[in-house]
């Protein structure tokens, strides 16, 4: 049956979790459009201009055959004309009127003196120069649309709760809910943005340094239960029997993992270091030491690709040793996960490496002392939780490859203690990374170059279909386009695909039988394929820098020489600015910085991915100080639980925590 356009609106904006008139308020704008008009003299090629006036010739339209062209004259309130162009637009001719004032939005061609369109509104002497709102839509949804959503919806919610206590309004003279909103989504001028910002980014703060407090005092709460001492010599005696040598880092790291996993109170720490640095030799060394008090331990990824290569990696380097391990993922077959159930009660299996598969209800520890959990930022607490609390308190490492500031990390993470891992198990790492357009003949040499040294390429695009936003590139034309120059070698990967065709794609990437995998961010997890040299990433400014840099780390792991090509056609020098930060450094540390400075509020973006917490508008970085006074305002209200405001909100965050809403911390 086919859908009105009400309803393909709806259903869009339900993928972005709008489904009422309260969400449509709290989708605050991600940017707003100057709405000032542009001085008509000295107008500079691919500017963006903003012109108040007329149409003074009826619009026509040409069709060709993929495109349509819609031409008029626009006289602006200067007296100056200008051509106006607008592309695959075939019913502006039914809708422009030659009587009607319009603002029209678009980039100047200086060679032809015309305009391309970008949008065309009618407007009035009053409101039409305030700034415009700009909104992180899906691409079926438009800005005029959903501006009037927002309109309807102000008109149809009467009250707005105000998740704020009273007292804290009142001493940082903070706005009420409603109004906060109001001065988002119609602001009159920057103090409007200030104010209705300031007022969402401390509640923002407020609930989740609340959250995290609560989860806090709900740990220190644990103890486990009598354990055996860890033997701290015989870890270092297996750790000498390596034929690598750990790194610094990765020796404190260790040191103070067993430090907490011989104290009597729940270890609950995290684990954070760049791409490459051995986080899992450190998680696996933790679950040795596991395994030598004789408890079993646990090692949870989030996908199933990334459990079976951490279940290799555990089991070649136990393989001179008695542990016992197992691989529990959803493909596992019935009959195999019922003995490998079994076993686990019956602690015939040291450690077990999986998925979600780890904490079902029907998979039972004998005695687990240990839960590694990778990629930690895409696990909710609750899932956390439940699997630490399939053993008798077990103790909790959690491993993220977005590494931050000490201090900035100890703000985000206030349940969790922090391990650091800053070196490299190899120095000569040597990833050069270089921004280019897609026409670039260079593409195609890197590409041979690799073939013929029987290494792999890596090539990634944002998205898979091209129906799910605008002008991307995707997975599936990436596919077609290089399956036609090289037959037999490409293989493609993307989440929509069965888990067998996943595996299959993987596993014959992984034995270079077909040396190129195209692909969407779904290899930023975890990937180890040590001969894969290159990567070549499409529409690389549809990505953050973190996820860029996650990327990157695929290639070049074994020590040889990689390239790193970020494909960009575009002429937004703010995008190619962001891309050089990756083309000069490779310090996950500054990149992940960099990263968080320049990301704004309300990116919702699904094909925007960071291993850090996801927030609508605060910026961890430039509003650290809010953060910091929100973490001690939570502590205060802890302190005074009783007051009847401050119960409701603690109530409210403990509603939210067993629901999982948060699930980035």
């Amino acid at each position: 049956m086919e859908l009105t356009k009400s309803q393909e609106v709806n259903q869009a904006l339900r993928r972005y979790e709008i489904r009422t008139y309260l969400d449509v308020l709290e989708h605050t704008p991600r940017a707003y459009e100057d709405m000032n008009p542009t001085r008509e003299v000295l107008l500079l090629d691919k500017e963006r201009v903003v012109f108040y006036g007329r149409i003074i010739r009826v619009p026509t339209l040409s069709r060709f055959s993929h495109i349509s062209l819609v031409r008029f004259t626009f006289q602006t309130l200067a007296g100056n004309e200008f051509n106006i162009e607008a592309y695959n637009r075939p019913y502006l001719p039914k809708i422009l009127k030659l009587d009607t004032k319009y603002v029209v939005i678009g980039i100047y061609d200086q060679k032809k003196n015309k305009v391309n369109l970008v949008n065309i509104s009618t407007f009035n002497e009053i409101t039409s120069k305030l700034p415009k709102p700009v909104y992180s839509l899906p691409g079926s949804v438009d800005q005029n649309t959903f501006r009037r959503l927002v309109d309807r919806a102000f008109k149809n919610v009467d009250n707005v709760k105000d998740i704020i206590p009273p007292y804290f309004i009142k001493k940082y003279r903070l706005l009420s809910r409603l109004e906060a909103f109001k001065k988002l989504h119609h602001p009159n001028d920057d103090k409007d943005l200030y104010l209705g910002l300031r007022t969402l980014k401390y509640e923002e703060c407020l609930k989740f340094t609340l959250k995290t407090e609560l989860i806090r005092e709900e740990n220190k709460r644990l103890e486990k239960n009598s354990k055996q001492h860890i033997n701290t010599k015989e870890v270092d005696s297996f750790v000498n029997q390596l034929s690598y040598h750990l790194t610094k880092s990765q020796n404190e790291s260790l040191t103070e993992i067993l430090f907490d996993m011989n104290k009597t109170s729940l270890m609950y720490r995290l684990l954070q270091g760049d791409v490459g640095s051995g986080k899992t030799l450190v998680a696996a060394l933790a679950l040795y030491g596991n395994y030598l008090r004789n408890d079993q331990g646990a090692l949870m990824a989030p996908t199933d690709a990334l459990a079976r290569q951490h279940f290799v990696t555990l089991r070649n380097l136990f393989k001179n040793t008695n542990i016992r391990i197992a691989l529990l993922v959803g493909q596992t077959p019935l009959k195999e996960k019922r003995q490998i159930e079994l076993a686990l009660i019956n602690h015939k299996i040291d450690i077990v490496v999986g998925t979600h598969a780890l904490f079902s209800k029907n998979v039972e520890y004998s005695s687990l002392g240990l839960a590694v959990i990778d990629e930690q930022h895409r696990f909710g607490v609750n899932q956390r939780l439940l699997l630490a609390s399939k053993g008798s308190h077990a103790d909790l490492l959690l491993m993220s490859a977005t590494p931050i500031p000490r201090t900035l990390a100890l703000t985000i993470y206030g349940d969790l203690d922090v391990s650091t891992l800053k070196e490299f198990p190899f120095d000569n790492k040597q990833v050069t990374t270089s921004i280019t357009d897609s026409n670039n003949p260079k593409i195609d040499e890197l590409i041979s170059e690799s073939l013929k040294n029987k290494q792999q390429v890596y090539i990634i695009a944002p998205l898979i279909l091209d129906d799910e936003f605008n002008n991307k590139v995707t997975v599936e034309t990436l596919y077609a386009r290089y399956l036609l120059k090289y037959p037999g070698k490409v293989v493609l990967l993307h989440g929509k695909l069965s888990q067998d065709e996943k595996l299959y794609a993987l596993d014959n990437f992984k034995n270079n039988k077909y040396p190129i995998i195209i692909s969407t961010t779904v290899i930023e997890v975890g990937l180890d394929v040590k001969t894969a040299n290159l990567m070549i990433i499409y529409d690389a400014s549809s990505f953050g820098l973190a996820s860029l840099h996650q990327l990157r780390g695929r290639i070049g792991r074994d020590g040889s020489k990689a390239n790193c090509l970020l494909i960009y056609d575009g002429n937004d020098e703010n995008e190619r600015d962001k891309l050089k930060v990756l083309v000069n450094s490779n310090d996950g540390f500054y990149i992940a910085n960099e990263d968080l400075k320049r990301r704004g509020p309300g990116e919702l973006g699904g094909y925007r991915q960071s291993g850090l917490p996801s927030f609508n508008y605060v910026n961890i970085v430039n509003d650290f100080k809010i953060f910091t006074c929100a973490r001690d305002d939570s502590k205060f209200i802890l302190q005074n639980r009783l007051e009847p405001t401050f119960r409701r909100l603690i109530e409210l965050m403990k509603k939210e925590i067993s629901n999982d809403k948060f699930t980035n911390v």
